[in-house]
């Protein structure tokens, strides 16, 4: 069995008084599709803050293909990570938010290119080659001269998975992508993260509400509730077979 890509030791979260997270236990794998399901406010998507180092771990320990997140070696013992460590340790991971965080002033094609120039300091032709690679493979080819003020929301969350790709991730985090969006532009999003569900093998974290969606392609479902896992196991155990009361009484929402 292959190591774990993401591995959470019995990570907390507050905020202020409020505990958000209660001891998270969970690994993820190379390659591995993870959708996490739950009610509003249960942590879904701190857990996958943390692992951007957008959120700290109030304790526990987060561990990246090998590496402690939030922790370094020195002096022969574990200190708080600075942010050269923090930095080094998440270049391998890319996140698509809820509100897409374009640069307003950039081309869709400078939005893809600034990161790995930046970050990275890959070579400014090799970039734009990949960008545009990207683009296209979202379906904005036509529109890499174009600003986000000139797409829809369904065409930004998707130069926003492109810029995402763009770097080479091992590890993806999709935080609720389609849930801002309208209705009719919800579906084009999904059937891009699905041809990257099935022709990359990137590990992936998708906190959703779309439960047919976790269904068909995730390994591995995750339901949290009040700041636990309440349920794992793989989407069709979860989403169609679990005795879970608090998870049946969250997914009749969801059906007609």
């Amino acid at each position: 069995m292959a190591e774990p890509i993401v591995r959470y030791q019995d990570v907390h979260k507050s905020f202020g008084d409020v505990e958000v997270l209660k001891g998270i236990d969970l690994d993820i794998y190379p390659a591995e599709k993870v959708a996490i399901i739950g009610p509003s406010g249960s942590g879904k998507t701190t857990i996958i803050r943390m692992l951007m180092t957008l959120e700290e771990p109030t304790s526990g320990d987060i561990i990246v293909d090998g590496t402690n997140l939030w922790k370094m070696e020195k002096n022969g013992g574990l200190v708080e990570a600075n942010e050269k460590h923090l930095r080094s340790v998440r270049g391998d991971i890319g996140m698509v938010f809820q509100h897409f965080n374009l640069f307003p002033h950039m081309t869709i094609l400078e939005n893809c290119m600034t990161a790995p120039i930046r970050v990275k300091g890959e070579d400014k032709q090799e970039v734009e080659e990949h960008s545009i690679q990207m683009l296209e493979r979202v379906g904005l080819g036509d529109k890499i001269h174009n600003y986000p003020s000139q797409l829809s929301g369904g065409q930004k969350q998707r130069v926003a998975m492109a810029r995402a790709l763009v770097m080479r991730p091992k590890i993806m985090l999709f935080d609720e992508v389609t849930s801002a969006l309208d209705p009719e532009l919800v579906g084009e999003v999904l059937e891009v993260i699905r041809d990257i569900a099935k022709n990359d093998d990137m590990a992936m974290v998708l906190v959703t509400h779309e439960m047919d969606f976790a269904l068909d392609i995730a390994d591995k479902v995750l339901f949290l509730d009040e700041g636990v896992i309440a349920e794992q196991g793989t989407a069709a155990d979860v989403i169609e077979h679990s005795q879970n009361e608090r998870l049946q009484e969250f997914l009749s929402r969801f059906r007609g």
